[in-house]
């Protein structure tokens, strides 16, 4: 079932980890500075600690991008709040960002098995299930989310889906789109690097065949605006970026930016 989420006019500009280019990411501030620029999506992951708190935060650990350290699910709420992104940003907890746009819509990474019940609590009490994603690499974890929710919610493809797509893609079209629809069958779309492995990922076979079933096509992480021009000629329904300065001017020059 299809939800609302996806009722976007053209190419869905996202920013990854909100948009601060000097290491603020996953903070409030860095989302607080995408909604200024005027984008309604965001990407985010999370992670929940020993005491069931959801987290929007993208490592295991606090150790890359806080002045603390230590493994989140290892740690209370009360020890992972003390922590300051960059030395000044409190890591947000999920429900906070939801919180704080009721117009926000969330794309949210489910980085760990035990994100996984506390996620759907959050989404449960703020009632977002029309304005979030659900997505993780893996099948399993998004699979065990969703089955948990009281009512439909976006999704995206796991690795092991992305792949079965991805192969069922360069067959022939006579037999490409019932083998696409079967690989794609418990999701909406795809989210995918434009390579990977040294494999091209996104190019016109690929996009086609994900738009014959009915799929999106949304690619990370893209900071560059030859590839953003590039992939949007291609026809991708969304780029994630941490530019999102520099994917807003190139679709406003295109006559794509929403509004």
């Amino acid at each position: 079932m299809r939800t609302s989420y996806l009722d976007h006019p053209g190419p869905i500009p996202m920013a990854h980890r909100g948009f601060d280019v000097g290491g603020l990411e996953n903070s409030m501030r860095a989302f607080e500075a995408a909604v200024a620029l005027g984008y309604r999506y965001v990407e985010t992951d999370v992670h929940a600690t020993n005491d069931g708190h959801v987290v929007a935060f993208h490592d295991e650990t606090l150790d890359r991008v806080t002045d603390r350290v230590g493994t989140i699910t290892e740690m209370s709420w009360r020890q992972v709040s003390r922590a300051r992104i960059g030395g000044v940003e409190p890591v947000p907890l999920l429900e906070d960002l939801l919180g704080s746009w009721p117009e926000l819509r969330l794309n949210i990474d489910i980085k760990s098995p035990g994100a996984i019940l506390p996620l759907v609590r959050a989404i449960e009490r703020t009632r977002a299930h029309d304005r979030v994603c659900v997505t993780s690499f893996s099948d399993q974890r998004r699979q065990a989310a969703v089955m948990r929710l009281t009512q439909p919610v976006a999704t995206s493809a796991g690795q092991s889906s992305t792949a079965a797509f991805r192969a069922a893609a360069s067959l022939p079209p006579l037999v490409r789109s019932s083998v696409v629809s079967k690989a794609l069958r418990s999701v909406d779309g795809v989210q995918v690097p434009p390579h990977r492995y040294g494999i091209e990922v996104v190019n016109p076979t690929t996009v086609t065949a994900a738009h014959e079933v009915g799929r999106f096509v949304h690619v990370w992480t893209v900071n560059d605006v030859p590839e953003m021009v590039r992939l949007l000629d291609l026809g991708v329904d969304g780029i994630m970026t941490d530019r999102a300065d520099l994917l807003k001017d190139v679709l406003v020059a295109r006559g794509q930016w929403p509004g």
